[in-house]
């Protein structure tokens, strides 16, 4: 249980090392990052307030991820994982996941429309696969966590 233990503190860390992290680049760094594009190239300065508002709904959609997390790694610390209330943790990140992905979805068919280099496209691509996988793949541990909670249900009706 020690190093169990041990995992839960340093992901905890981790966690809110990320979370300011995030904090700090939707206040400081993509407002400073916008503004500074929109100076050197006028000709796409009309996307800094919509990339703005993208860039920091995208980081949000990342902080309901992490506080979900520490929630359910809470849950897991008081053996009450498998219950309803890990459920609506778990919905609350495949929404945020699930928006994200279609607000990036959005965001590659925009840029498909004006990109004249296949390179952002291709990036933005990579990104729409990689958060398609996690999403699927977070949907798959709360099925395995359904079922989990469903046969542990059932072994304490037995006992």
């Amino acid at each position: 249980m020690i190093r169990f233990s041990a995992a839960v503190l340093i992901l905890r860390a981790l966690l809110a090392l990320l979370f300011l992290g995030l904090v700090v680049a939707q206040t400081l760094i993509m407002p400073g990052t916008l503004a500074h594009m929109a100076t050197e190239d006028p000709e796409f300065a009309y996307l800094q307030w919509p990339l703005l508002a993208f860039s920091v709904i995208e980081l949000l959609c990342v902080q309901v991820v992490i506080v979900c997390t520490w929630q359910l790694l809470t849950m897991v610390t008081r053996d009450q994982i498998f219950s309803d209330r890990a459920f609506r943790w778990v919905d609350a990140i495949l929404g945020a996941m699930a928006l994200a992905w279609v607000l990036l979805a959005g965001l590659f068919i925009y840029i498909g429309s004006i990109a004249t280099d296949p390179g952002a496209l291709v990036l933005i691509m990579g990104m729409l696969l990689a958060g398609g996988v996690l999403l699927m793949l977070m949907y798959v541990m709360r099925a395995l966590l359904q079922q989990a909670t469903f046969l542990r249900t059932d072994l304490e009706a037995v006992i």
